[in-house]
């Protein structure tokens, strides 16, 4: 037995302390009530803890702690978007993740490898020159590369996908990164925590009470708790959230599914994305090949996983990669993306006084953990949108306003 874990069985159990604190009663009021137990819950919980003073805060999770999209996504973080207005956002969050493992005194194994989105036709390699020089323009470190500089960085990989789909060139994006999900939603569940926020499992919403346009709390199955401010942060349990306050959003519901190979000897050291194929691909800390697809064709409120999508999947795997043919799918999952018709989440203030709505993140949610909390917390604090998340507003449909941001986030990745 290794000395490191001899000595702990020598140590009084107060001599280590728990990583959570024990959960206290639920109260019969708060200051904000947050829906949802994800990392954007624990974020927004964190930031308005740290950064505003407001400790008086309940994080109700109807299962437990990142059990949602969180603890079902593949990892990776990015902000190589189309618009200006998703640039601009998700650069606040990498730069925000790169500090996070210091912030929290707690590794969350975030690794920068790299992230190739593959062209394999004349419209993608338009759309990556495109998407480069937007990135440019806002300092983003991206560039469109070669066949022949692909092949050197990833040697592994057939570049004419076995005389299917030819890779024609590629959008390589250097901040590209992965992170430990579970890590990053207990460091700031448990930073939370920490400075008096209070996080209650197994407690579903059942509804929400209004009066005279304005929040006046949430009934659970525990019991009625009142709160002038409520900000959902549920991801795909969205719609039923809303249909709560009687209020309509023209987010759609789809499953996206993943899967995890046996672990090998770690060979992958880039993120690589098709966007065409379907496909993306990272290798885990524990040398897992991490691999998704593109949403399930068909609306469906379920995280059932199926044989359709696996073999869909690794057809497209062994073009790309033919060595994966002798490897084998350990597990496979779904999560329940929660997308727009810009392809862009919605955040901010509401028609509805004290209900805030951050949701709509699709198959790009992990990636804005930290930004998401951050001008979240700003927002219910100071009952006015941050700036980086106004044009996500719910009344940009209203408006004519769209994001249109199809062309980077198409590809559950």
């Amino acid at each position: 037995m290794p000395l490191r874990l001899l000595k702990y069985a020598w140590k009084k159990p107060e001599e280590e302390p728990r990583f959570f604190p024990d959960e206290k009663p639920l109260k019969k009021a708060y200051d904000v009530v947050i829906i949802g137990g994800g990392g954007h819950g624990m974020a927004c919980a964190y930031y308005l803890a740290k950064e505003h003073g407001i400790t008086n805060v309940a994080v109700l999770e109807q299962g437990y702690i990142g059990g949602g999209n969180t603890g079902r996504n593949t990892t990776i973080v990015r902000s190589n978007y189309l618009t200006a207005e998703g640039v601009k956002f998700y650069d606040q969050s990498v730069k925000l993740f790169e500090d996070l493992s210091d912030e929290f005194d707690l590794n969350i194994f975030y690794s920068t490898r790299g992230h190739f989105t593959l062209a394999h036709t004349d419209s993608a390699m338009r759309t990556m020159r495109w998407r480069a020089e937007v990135n440019k323009h806002y300092g983003i470190d991206s560039e469109v590369v070669d066949v022949e500089t692909i092949k050197k960085d990833i040697p592994y990989m057939d570049v004419q996908c076995n005389g299917q789909h030819p890779v024609m060139g590629a959008l390589y994006h250097a901040p590209g990164s992965v992170a430990r999900h579970d890590a990053v939603a207990w460091g700031y569940a448990r930073g939370a925590q920490m400075r008096g926020v209070e996080i209650h499992q197994k407690t579903q919403v059942t509804e929400i009470k209004t009066q005279d346009g304005k929040v006046k709390g949430v009934q659970t199955n525990r019991g009625f708790i009142e709160a002038s401010k409520v900000i959902s942060m549920v991801a795909g349990s969205t719609p039923r959230i809303t249909k709560m306050v009687d209020m309509q959003t023209p987010i759609e519901v789809f499953p996206l599914q993943a899967c995890v190979t046996e672990p090998v000897k770690p060979f992958m050291n880039t993120i690589v994305v098709s966007g065409s194929l379907h496909v993306y691909v990272s290798q885990s800390s524990r040398g897992e090949l991490v691999m998704g697809a593109s949403v399930d064709p068909a609306e469906l409120h379920s995280t059932r996983s199926t044989l359709d999508f696996v073999e869909g999947l690794t057809d497209q795997m062994m073009d790309l990669f033919p060595f994966t043919s002798r490897l084998k799918i350990m597990r496979q999952w779904a999560g329940m993306s929660d997308i727009t018709p810009d392809f862009a989440p919605i955040m901010g203030k509401t028609d509805l006084e004290g209900f805030y709505l951050d949701a709509g993140w699709g198959t790009w949610g992990f990636k804005a953990t930290p930004v998401s909390g951050k001008t979240m917390a700003y927002t219910v604090a100071n009952d006015r949108d941050h700036d980086l998340i106004k044009p996500f507003s719910l009344s940009r449909f209203e408006e004519f306003a769209l994001v249109g941001e199809k062309g980077a986030a198409s590809v559950g990745h």
